[in-house]
């Protein structure tokens, strides 16, 4: 409780500093002309099947999550962010084999500038494709009816348009709000949606009925869990000695628990999601063996069935070893430390150190990697212990929410102190 009336009066504090209090006016205006724009509609688009056909997808539910809740409306910003997100771990993964690009990321403001710049560009054409798939899906399933050539060629436009559009919203943000502009979409399009999954639960659901009580209470009583949990490991880091022979300085070389982020999620669903899709595509083939398969993978690779559960845990496990990996680069740490005389006590410069960060950081990623794992997986599990279908804990939802605010809060608490340490200065 007191970490939580101190987080509060951080934020009251912030409101009554001038600079602080228009920037959260300023990232609120913009928030609010994305919830607008994200329920201005395309239309020939039944939104009844469409609602009903993504709850039922994890993969597109996944992605409406990082489209801020656009993509389930199906408005002229359907795809949201999620090209653009796209584009940036290409452009990550594109790094580590083009070493133009790794070169520009070690130019500093110019080369992520310039980096900045071919992620845009790149998110384009990538828009375009996840238009024409979405459209394709969204046919299959009636959801859309045919449309001619130039209809098509203007959803596509309008759904790239929405995309940059977003993008916009984001760096002004950046510019001239608080916070990452991009993280803040995301958080507003999860948190806009939290009240009519509450609605809808109360609906549909017995609440005289006392087992339903017991549920409710379950559900709750996970969520906190998470909350708690994730905070907990958000803030996990392990400090690394770091000694300066020069300046007789100790510093520490941080790594976080959680250091590859909700990236691991991201890939793993997509794949994870996979043999459901096929098992869709297959059913419609009438052939009595692929029939079987198709019958296999949508029983068995559901996103309620525990082989999926299994499934998609350890997918999550493989990425989080592998974006850590791109993330953190014990061999150019270790060649910096060198080049700064800095040293790890008890290791040698070098190669030595580069061996020391390398064990240490695998053994950190285990923890992290199983904590996104049991996250990732959270909300089949609960589902099945309570059948509760409709308030469902996204756990991508919740750390996405959770990592918002821990950010946030840190740089609201700089500006808070770079204010009064000025005040004092004067």
């Amino acid at each position: 409780m007191k970490k939580i009336a101190s987080l509060f009066n951080l934020y009251v504090e912030g409101l009554r500093t001038p600079l602080l209090r228009q920037k959260f006016l300023f990232t609120f205006a913009v928030l609010v002309v994305f919830r607008l724009i994200a329920h201005i509609p395309v239309p020939g688009v039944n939104l009844g099947l469409l609602k009903s056909f993504f709850a039922q997808n994890q993969l597109l539910s996944l992605l409406d999550i990082f489209s801020g809740g656009t993509l389930a409306n199906f408005s002229i910003a359907a795809l949201g962010l999620n090209p653009y997100i796209n584009a940036s771990i290409m452009m990550q993964l594109l790094g580590m084999v083009i070493p133009s690009f790794e070169e520009l990321r070690k130019e500093g403001e110019y080369g992520r500038q310039k980096l900045n710049l071919y992620t845009r560009i790149a998110t384009i054409p990538l828009a375009m494709v996840q238009a024409l798939g979405m459209y394709g899906i969204l046919r299959s399933q009636n959801i859309i009816t045919g449309l001619n050539v130039f209809t098509v060629a203007a959803l596509v436009v309008s759904m790239v348009a929405g995309t940059m559009i977003m993008i916009f919203l984001g760096e002004l943000i950046n510019m001239y709000g608080v916070g990452n502009g991009v993280s803040l979409i995301i958080f507003a399009g999860i948190i806009s949606r939290l009240p009519v999954s509450a609605i809808q639960t109360f609906s549909v659901t017995d609440m005289a009925d006392p087992q339903t009580m017991v549920n409710l209470l379950v559900f709750v009583g996970i969520a906190i869990l998470m909350v708690v949990g994730i905070v907990y490991v958000e803030e996990a880091v392990l400090r690394i000695p770091v000694h300066y022979a020069r300046r007789a300085q100790v510093t520490y070389l941080p790594i976080k628990v959680d250091t590859a982020g909700v990236m691991p999620i991201i890939f793993a669903v997509s794949l994870a999601s996979i043999p459901s899709l096929l098992g869709q595509y297959l059913s419609r083939i009438p052939q009595p063996q692929i029939n079987a398969i198709a019958s296999f993978f949508s029983r068995y690779f559901s996103s309620t069935s525990y082989l999926y559960s299994l499934f998609y845990f350890i997918l999550v496990i493989g990425f989080t070893f592998f974006y850590t990996s791109v993330v953190f680069k014990p061999k150019e740490i270790a060649e910096e430390l060198r080049k700064s005389g800095g040293f790890i006590p008890g290791i040698r410069p070098g190669l030595s150190t580069e061996k020391r960060l390398k064990y240490l950081l695998d053994r950190v990623i285990v923890i992290g990697a199983v904590f996104l794992g049991v996250i990732a997986v959270t909300p089949s599990i609960v589902q099945n212990m309570t059948g509760i279908t409709t308030l469902t804990i996204g756990g991508t939802s919740v750390l996405i929410v959770v990592s918002v605010i821990i950010e946030l809060t840190r740089k609201v608490e700089n500006v808070v102190q770079m204010y009064h340490y000025e005040k004092l200065s004067y």
